[in-house]
């Protein structure tokens, strides 16, 4: 077999890019920033000067950051594009036409899908990193209605969450963390029986959906899930020709 090398690629074989916040947050096994989440290899980029506080506000002004970051990604090899904030959602339309490969940017994206698998009439419990920033316009943006069937909770009244993933502190104490987001997931489904499945918009909860699994019986979505999805998408798997 004979392989060509590619422009302006200096490494291979690393599916997925990963478009990452300009954060001071520690990233432990699970979250999306950190690469030993993944069975697969992937390629991280930072856009410079997006912070939190940035995202949260919706600034506009990163849309050309975002698809330089994009077009950056591709150019070096990868074969979709996600990122690592929920809030990403903002610049979704603008990037997915920068590119041609597919563009994953928030787990929001993933409404649809869980939708049409629970009853008409019963819910989607959303869990955020602020509920005061998931307003109807993030969900526009990626043409998801924001309707009575998603019932949103957010974590930044919880402390240690909100120190670690808002405040930034530097520091992460994920046992306390857990407790806060298993809290708020019961919490969720208790005010809110239609409640059928849940998702976990922050890219820092993926290391806590077994606990909220566990917690609540229902199925559990985040950034993980729809990540591993589209790689399995991007890279099929081979099935040799056995009994």
């Amino acid at each position: 077999m004979l392989f060509h090398a590619q422009k302006n690629q200096t490494s291979y074989g690393e599916a997925v890019g990963i478009l990452l916040l300009d954060s001071g947050a520690p990233f432990i096994q699970g979250d999306v920033g950190n690469a030993t989440t993944y069975d697969f290899p992937v390629r991280f980029k930072r856009i410079d000067g997006l912070t939190v506080t940035r995202i949260l506000a919706h600034d506009q002004s990163f849309v050309e950051k975002m698809i330089e970051g994009a077009c950056e990604l591709e150019r070096e090899g990868v074969k979709a594009i996600t990122g690592d904030c929920g809030f990403m959602a903002i610049y979704q339309k603008e990037v997915k036409q920068a590119v041609g490969i597919p563009v994953l940017l928030s787990s929001l994206l993933q409404i649809p899908f869980i939708k049409s698998t629970i009853p008409n009439g019963t819910k989607v419990g959303i869990l955020t990193a602020n509920s005061k920033a998931l307003t109807p316009e993030v969900f526009e943006q990626i043409g998801i209605a924001s309707d009575d069937s998603l019932v949103i909770s957010g974590l930044e009244n919880y402390r240690n969450f909100r120190e670690a993933a808002l405040d930034e502190t530097g520091t992460l104490d994920s046992d306390k963390i857990r407790t806060e987001v298993v809290e708020a997931a019961k919490e969720l489904i208790t005010r809110n029986q239609g409640i059928r499945s849940i998702l976990l918009e922050c890219s820092m909860l993926p290391p806590y959906a077994a606990d909220v699994q566990k917690a609540t019986n229902l199925p559990v979505y985040d950034f993980v899930t729809m990540i591993n999805y589209a790689y399995s998408a991007i890279k099929t798997r081979h099935y040799a020709d056995t009994m």
